[in-house]
Formats: C-alpha cells, sequence, structure tokens
C-alpha cells in the first residue's frame, strides 16, 4: 500500500534571523526578525529583540566583538532560539512531504509552541526587560518593570492577596507570587484598563504618568500580538478615533504646566550662596544646564574631561562636543563664560586624566556597569531636584525648580529673543519642531495674555 503523499518532492523552506535595517525603532535600535523564504516568497515575522546599530558590524554582518560577551552570547542564544523554532517546523513539514508555503511554517510553527502560549502578562514583560538589558537598554527596561511593578499591586488586590515582597533576597517569593497571580492576555481587556486607571487616579497619579503606563502596555500587547502569544481580536486599545468603545490612550492630558522661569529669576538663582556642597552641586547643573542648550541630566553627569577643547586667557575650557545617550545625536558648540567658568571650578576635585568625569556623579571605579550607572544617575537626579526646590524657595522663584526647568527656561529665552522654533528645535536634539513647541507652550500662552491686555 502506497503513502499518502504528494506528487512531487516537497522542498524545505530556508529560515533565517536577519537584522532589519530597514525599521528603526524608537530608542534608535534595529529590531531581528525571523525570514522564512519558500518558493521565493519571503514572510517577516519580529523577534521582539534589537540592536543598536553602534554594535552591529555591517560588513560583517555580527553583532560587534565590542559588544560584552556576556550581553552578546545571551542575544545569540535568544535568537538560535527563535531560529530553531522555526527551522523545526519546516523540517517537520519537508519531512512529512506537505505541501506548503511560507505562512505555513509559521503556522506550523504556531503549534509547536502551544506551551509558550500560556505565558502571561508579567511573565512576558519581564522578559522584554530581559531582552532591554542585555540590549543595552537599561532606561527601557526600567519603564517596562515598573509597569509589572505597578500592574502586580493591581492584580494582586484584584485577587485580595498581599503584594509581592521587594526586599532584598526575596526575589524568589517574588516570582511565586507573581507565576501565581499573572493573568493571561485576553484578561487585559476594557473593563481591566478603565479599572486600573480608576485605581491609579486613586492613588494621585498624574496625567502624564498614566500616559506612560499605558502606553507602555500597549506596546507590550502589540508585541504580544506580534509573536503570536496574544490574539489580536483581544487588544483593548483604540486605533483609530472610530472605536470609541475601546479604551482612548490620547485622552490623557500630557500637556505640560508653565515650567519656565525668568531670566530675572536666573539672575536671583546666579546670586544665592548655597548652603552645602550638594546644593552647589544642584546650582551648578541648573545653570550649566541652561548655558549648554538644555543639556539634559544624563547627558551632563557623563561628560569627560576629554568632551572639553581650547582655553581662554582664564584657562578656562572653549567647546564642548557630546553625543547625547537618548538619541545619539551628536553635539558641538562653544561655551558660554558661565558655563566655562563653572566646570574650570571642578577641574582641581574631578580631573584625573582625559577620561574622568567632569562633575563629581559618577565614579568610574564605582560605576561601571550599565545598572550601577542607571542607579547612580537616578538616585542623584532624585537629590538634585529636591535641592534645587529649596534653593528656589530662597531665591523667591515661585515655579519649583528642577533640571527640566533649565531645559524649558533655555528654549523659552531664546524665543523671546526672536530665534525660531527650527532652530530651537535642533538644539535641543528634538525628532520634530512638534516636540519643541511642548517646551514653548507657556511662552505662547504669555504672548496671548499680553494681546488681550493690548485691549486695555
Amino acid at each position: 500500500m502506497r503513502s499518502k503523499t504528494t506528487e512531487h518532492k516537497e522542498g524545505k523552506a530556508t529560515v533565517k534571523i536577519v537584522y532589519f535595517t530597514s525599521k528603526t525603532l524608537a530608542d534608535g535600535s534595529h529590531p531581528f526578525v525571523v525570514r522564512v523564504t519558500k518558493n521565493r516568497k519571503q514572510v517577516y515575522r519580529y523577534t521582539g529583540l534589537s540592536l543598536h546599530p553602534k554594535h552591529w558590524n555591517a560588513t560583517k554582518k555580527e553583532i560587534r566583538r565590542t559588544y560584552p560577551d556576556k550581553l552578546r552570547e545571551d542575544l545569540l542564544d535568544k535568537l538560535d532560539g527563535w531560529r530553531k523554532k522555526y527551522e523545526e517546523a519546516a523540517t517537520t513539514l519537508a519531512g512529512n512531504d506537505e505541501q506548503h508555503d511560507a505562512e505555513t511554517v509559521f503556522k506550523k510553527a504556531i503549534e509547536g509552541r502551544q506551551a509558550q502560549r500560556r505565558v502571561k502578562l508579567l511573565a512576558y514583560i519581564e522578559e522584554l526587560a530581559v531582552g532591554m538589558v542585555a540590549a543595552g537598554q537599561v532606561g527601557n527596561a526600567g519603564v517596562y518593570r515598573d509597569l509589572a511593578n505597578q500592574l502586580a499591586k493591581f492584580i494582586g488586590a484584584e485577587y485580595s492577596a498581599p503584594e509581592p515582597p521587594l526586599g532584598k533576597g526575596q526575589e524568589v517569593e517574588k516570582a511565586a507570587w507573581v507565576k501565581q497571580h499573572d493573568i493571561p492576555f485576553d484578561r487585559v481587556s476594557v473593563t481591566f484598563c478603565n479599572e486600573w486607571e480608576a485605581t491609579l487616579r486613586a492613588t494621585g497619579v498624574e496625567e502624564i504618568t498614566l500616559s506612560l503606563r499605558f502606553r507602555t502596555l500597549r506596546a507590550v500587547l502589540n508585541k504580544a500580538i506580534d509573536a503570536e502569544l496574544a490574539k489580536a481580536e483581544n487588544y483593548p486599545f483604540a486605533r483609530t478615533v472610530t472605536e470609541r468603545r475601546k479604551f482612548q490612550v490620547g485622552k490623557f492630558d500630557v500637556t505640560t504646566a508653565k515650567r519656565a522661569i525668568s531670566r530675572d529669576e536666573l539672575r536671583k538663582l546666579e546670586a544665592l550662596q548655597p548652603a552645602t556642597d550638594r546644593q552647589g552641586l544642584a546650582k551648578d547643573v541648573f545653570l550649566f544646564s541652561f548655558y549648554c542648550g538644555g543639556i539634559n541630566f544624563v547627558d551632563l553627569a557623563q561628560l569627560r574631561w576629554q568632551d572639553l577643547t581650547g582655553t581662554d586667557e582664564h584657562g578656562r575650557p572653549q567647546r564642548l562636543s557630546y553625543v547625547r545617550q537618548k538619541t545619539g545625536g551628536k553635539f558641538a558648540f562653544k561655551l558660554l563664560a558661565p558655563a566655562a567658568t563653572i566646570v574650570a571650578a571642578y577641574r582641581p576635585f574631578t580631573f584625573a586624566g582625559l577620561a574622568s568625569y567632569v562633575f563629581p556623579v559618577l565614579d568610574s571605579r564605582k560605576h561601571q556597569a550599565a545598572t550601577q550607572i542607571k542607579n547612580r544617575l537616578h538616585k542623584v537626579l532624585g537629590q538634585v531636584n529636591k535641592d534645587l526646590k529649596e534653593l528656589g524657595k530662597q531665591a523667591g522663584i515661585a515655579t519649583p525648580l528642577t533640571t527640566y526647568v533649565a531645559r524649558h527656561s533655555m528654549a523659552t529665552t531664546l524665543k523671546q529673543d526672536g530665534n525660531s522654533t527650527a532652530v530651537i528645535s535642533q538644539l535641543m536634539g528634538h525628532k520634530s519642531e512638534a516636540v519643541t513647541a511642548v517646551y514653548l507652550d507657556s511662552f505662547a500662552s504669555d504672548i496671548i495674555d499680553s494681546a488681550f491686555d493690548s485691549l486695555l
């Protein structure tokens, strides 16, 4: 008896992991995709893994050897796991002599991943965070883990279960709690989102934080759908304005309150004599940011003496060049006298070679790993903003001072002096003038108010 088979020997589909440079993610990285080719037709699926181009050797088409070994090995293992899943499906289909195309390979792989389909929300978020850390995206990983922690609290309250332990040495207990009280993706419904929003609002969470958490949750579900772990028909978020019954992430008011101070107020801060070295650092951070195009704290804290060049007649540096951590954008400009004076004052205390940090925030001997640097910056930023608020009160400035106020103030001052939004946008490293416009909202309001005053 002949076995049931096709009239021809069915060929095997080829499976390859591709660094997909045609797609650029928000953090500047490119995603890795699985490419299945059958009968000259190619089909792609995202893996959820990505890598910044500075770590990719385009000539050899491989991860650069300079990428940390542990992170490199972890990423390669994950990518190999994706390849094997679809390679096995392709081998099975060819071995069974089943007529098929590239899409069939993906469907077959899904059948073999039924156990993986039971991956739940919190576990998946942690999986994404681990992948981000491996790719050097420590900041993004922190955002995703914060989301998971907040969702865990909400889920715990819903189940009337105690919150997971968060102390050191209790990781095992926390993992067990998450596994026990995790929820499947289809539980994240419109009702779930509405109830979580109400819970967050009851604790006083601000609009901008609500927007961030729901945008991150939406991104998690999008990734889960792309990875075929969640069903698109259960998606709770509105994709268009016509989907009024679904959860609208765009409803949150993320416009900023007035966060710029005037030149006169800046002079008051400059004249103030801080009582402690810590307050002195906070004052210097604010003023240096203002006079250096609104450089943000993360970039400021990681400036090294090699980024400063030239000297004037007083021995102060004349130019600053640096790469913005968030976007990879390159900046180079002259240092105004106030900024040059600030860094010159730190030279006797922090200069131990061109590679040493300018400001006394990071210690290259202590803070080496990306996580160590992130934690240190987070801690010191909190201290700086706390001290700035106190300094603002002492100087009689009504607006609560933060490092972001320095950035807003710089933008507003330039606009008042007649500089175009396009120039300010380029100086601040924004991707579009629309982003810069957010910083200038309060300025626009002042202009309108003045216009009405002219009617009197």
